[in-house]
């Protein structure tokens, strides 16, 4: 435990945050490039993003731009987006479509096969000093689970290390094991730009003291979200809602049929899960939000909130998300302005660090995790 020497004894039982330079320093942000976001499995899209061989689509991973295509035989690769040539991009960020048949670099048409071998440098031949065999792209690691795909930067030191995406989930999938994750579909989708750090708003997730306060429409459907300050949750089992509610809507209630399989208690109660270092998963019994967090630097990061339903659900005429997307949007909303004001407090001259009552005790995880991985 950090005890303050120089504070009072109503705070000196009390956990220090990270220092404030942690939520604004360029230097420690690129530590973060290096040694999280780079080297740690990166929740990247839906496996229904790309669907039939030649689909692509670019993902920002804190500043790298990877390409995920469907290959001829089905499988998802993934390369960095940069030709071996001239490093031009290959295709533009944050984009999505289908290659024709193969990846042409914009520049000077060196296409790439799909598994990312060189297939053609035009006008040059073996005499030149080409070397096919060494010209492929850069190979970025791809894995999915429950039908999201994750990447991973540094494949190869993860192999040689065993951090595999299985590692790295953990007790996740057998938590989540009745969930269909892998047979939904997204319904809706928002996009949100946050000017704050991206650990704030993973610190927002791992907490509800916060939601009496910000929160009140939550708080009304998730009484025990504010009983205590949202203390003794018990996630494992689930957060149940007021009686005779069980999704995340404004009635508690949907005529969407709820998933097959679950138990009772996923029947009637809300669960979540962090995912580190970019993936916050809330799931009610019918529809699930998975948000997926791109740090864009110390002061921005992107969410995109995908709403996922059963394709039955989505299939039928009157399929409708906005009950449970409007819900959520307000409470996103909520969540990202307070969000924001804290990261324009912190940046004041009389902030060094702040503290995690008992009740934010999740949150002592992040500040773990980020330690582990930059050091102390």
């Amino acid at each position: 435990m950090c005890v303050d020497t120089h504070v009072g004894p109503h705070t000196a039982s009390l956990e220090r945050t990270l220092p404030r330079a942690y939520y604004f320093d360029d230097a420690i942000y690129n530590r973060e490039r290096e040694r999280i976001f780079f080297r740690d499995w990166f929740l990247a899209c839906r496996d229904e993003q790309i669907t039939v061989p030649g689909d692509y689509r670019s993902v920002g991973v804190a500043g790298e731009s990877v390409i995920i295509v469907r290959g001829k035989d089905g499988a998802l690769r993934a390369h960095y987006n940069v030709c071996r040539h001239r490093g031009s991009r290959l295709v533009p960020e944050e984009s999505c479509g289908t290659f024709a048949g193969g990846i042409r670099c914009p520049y000077h048409s060196w296409t790439y096969e799909f598994d990312g071998r060189l297939r053609t440098a035009p006008f040059l031949e073996d005499a030149d000093g080409l070397h096919k065999d060494e010209l492929g792209l850069h190979r970025v690691g791809i894995d999915v689970w429950g039908g999201f795909v994750f990447v991973n930067l540094t494949p190869e030191a993860a192999a040689a290390e065993g951090r595999t995406l299985a590692v790295q989930l953990e007790g996740v999938p057998e938590r989540l094991k009745r969930y269909p994750l892998s047979e939904l579909r997204i319904g809706a989708t928002i996009t949100y730009e946050i000017a704050a750090n991206w650990k704030v708003m993973l610190e927002n997730y791992n907490e509800c003291y916060h939601c009496a306060g910000v929160h009140p429409e939550l708080s009304a459907l998730v009484p025990s979200f504010k009983k205590k300050g949202g203390a003794d949750l018990d996630w494992e089992r689930g957060i149940p809602h007021r009686e005779g509610a069980y999704t995340f809507t404004f009635s508690g209630t949907t005529d969407r049929a709820l998933f097959a399989g679950l138990d009772d208690d996923e029947r009637t109660r809300h669960k979540g899960e962090l995912i580190y270092p970019n993936f916050l998963l809330s799931l009610s019994a019918d529809h699930v939000a998975a948000f997926t967090v791109f740090p864009r630097g110390p002061l921005e990061t992107t969410i995109v909130c995908d709403f996922l339903f059963h394709p039955d659900e989505i299939r039928k005429a009157s399929f409708d998300p906005s009950d449970a997307v409007e819900f959520w949007d307000l409470t996103n909303r909520q969540d990202w302005k307070i969000c924001e004001s804290v990261q324009r407090g912190m940046g004041s001259r009389v902030w060094e660090y702040g503290y995690y009552a008992p009740m934010e005790r999740w949150s002592l995880d992040l500040r773990r995790y980020v330690n582990e991985r930059l050091g102390p």
